[in-house]
């Protein structure tokens, strides 16, 4: 069976939503309208394109098991029961029922995602007119597009084969429109060209025209205030790097084409990231320092190319992180040590960690990064989903060999590390680059993607049970062969 009985879920699912100023980053989904209703203005648009972030932001999603929970126990980042679910998805086995519920849970919320976007693309053509601006459209059809893209993605990164071997693994739908016909399973070179085609159009739709490109990260947070020169007639488009903005668009352009085998490409659309600058010439995206840090801005929200807002945030913080769900190891050591070397300096291993004690009496150590900021209503419930300091891994590792330095300096100088000097050998270089991803995005869903990208073999594979037997060729669903 095909996703369908996700895309129809996801089309009746589509919410109505409030979508003026700040609005729409705290909203919940309060009532369901036909889409011949809800796409007859430009904020009915707005209204289905909101839904999309609220069906984002679930649990079995990114506001969860696609960031700090499922794909994390898939590389074992947090301790596990005896004979749990956690342990064996940690041990990669496939084949417990709990283990493919987790899983099922993940790729039938990603397919119910595409169909209510699928839902908005359906439409956006056909009532051009409703946009009370030609940039109105782009900007709809444009962020549509890429998070179609983003989300086939990242079905095809946990799903679809390791890279290097792409007959070996299993064969996804790319779902284009919301139909009762089954959407038949794709080879891999035509699910890419859709993908590569999606992201094409929407950076193209997106250039010149998307406020994140004119306006500063300040500017785009106080919409018509005195003084600032953004003045949109739709406070809608405001707060630009909460959502699948441009730059947005050519991150993931990089991360895809890093992990599609084409490392010029992905340099290039990395390269256009970094070098992206606000009217003032500053960089619009910055390394955050240890001062970001010590000042209680945690997760380095000024990093973020494009983070979901997740009002709950803090409450799942709570429920979490410091109930001792979600920890690793019983002291600090633990994590200093094995994960970042015990350097002494690394801002990360400084400051993203503390151990605690549980009502039990037992003590653990806890990842800081979700913590609430008081200093920042923004920041505090925002779950990076691109960050700068990706781009800068990504160009460390695709950029002429001539220019790679440079980018491994500049990354590792903001974490307060020593710049060593890169591996000139290519599978040297990727094992040395992965270490880093696994310590940057921890407890941001990347690390499984990371070694699979590169068939990371299990002496590589940080915290791996001795048990298991790493295997990245994972499952589809079992609903998607029943008849």
């Amino acid at each position: 069976m095909t996703p369908m009985r996700y895309i129809i879920t996801g089309l009746i699912g589509i919410a109505l939503c409030t979508a003026s100023c700040k609005k729409w980053l705290t909203v919940q989904p309060k009532t369901q309208m036909p889409a011949d209703m809800l796409f007859t203005t430009e904020s009915g648009f707005q209204d289905a394109l909101t839904g999309v972030y609220i069906q984002m932001r679930a649990g079995n999603a990114y506001g969860g098991d696609m960031t700090y929970g499922t794909m994390e126990r898939l590389v074992s980042s947090w301790d596990v029961t005896a004979n749990s679910t956690e342990q064996r998805l940690g041990r990669f086995e496939y084949t417990d029922n709990g283990v493919q519920q987790a899983l099922a849970s993940i790729y039938g919320q990603e397919y119910r995602i595409i169909a209510s976007i699928n839902a908005i693309l359906g439409e956006v053509d056909a009532r051009k007119d409703v946009f009370a601006s030609e940039d109105g459209y782009r900007l709809m059809k444009g962020e549509c597009l890429a998070l179609r893209a983003f989300c086939h993605f990242d079905l095809l990164r946990l799903f679809g084969p390791v890279p290097s071997a792409v007959t070996g693994g299993n064969v996804l739908p790319y779902v284009k429109k919301v139909s009762r016909d089954p959407n038949p399973h794709v080879p891999y070179e035509q699910y890419k060209s859709a993908l590569l085609d999606d992201l094409s159009e929407a950076a193209s739709l997106l250039k010149d025209i998307d406020p994140v490109i004119h306006f500063s990260r300040l500017q785009l947070t106080r919409p018509g205030s005195s003084g600032n020169p953004f003045q949109p007639e739709n406070s809608y488009h405001a707060y630009r790097f909460l959502r699948m903005n441009y730059y947005a668009v050519k991150a993931l352009q990089a991360r895809a084409s890093l992990w599609f085998q084409d490392p010029a490409a992905a340099f290039a659309a990395a390269k256009e990231v970094i070098g992206a600058r606000n009217p003032d010439g500053g960089a619009k995206f910055v390394l955050g320092m240890l001062s970001d840090m010590s000042g209680g801005n945690l997760n380095l929200s000024m990093e973020h190319i494009f983070a979901l807002y997740d009002f709950q945030l803090s409450t799942k913080y709570e429920s979490l992180f410091l109930s001792g769900t979600y920890k690793k190891g019983s002291s600090a050591t633990t994590v200093t040590n094995q994960l970042y070397g015990n350097t002494g300096t690394d801002i990360r291993e400084s400051n993203l960690w503390t151990v605690v004690t549980l009502p039990n009496g037992s003590r653990c150590n806890i990842l800081r990064k979700y913590m609430p900021n008081a200093n920042d209503e923004i920041a505090t419930f925002q779950v990076p989903l691109f960050r700068i300091s990706e781009m800068y891994l990504i160009a460390a590792e695709s950029a002429p060999e001539s220019e790679r330095q440079q980018y491994w300096e500049a990354f590792r100088t903001s974490r307060n590390i020593t710049a060593s000097t890169l591996p000139a050998d290519p599978v040297q270089l990727q094992l040395e680059l992965v270490k880093e991803f696994r310590k940057e995005l921890f407890g941001e869903g990347q690390a499984f993607f990371a070694y699979k990208r590169i068939n990371a073999p299990k002496p590589n594979f940080l915290w791996v049970p001795s048990a298991a037997t790493v295997n990245y060729l994972v499952p589809l669903p079992l609903t998607e062969f029943v008849q």
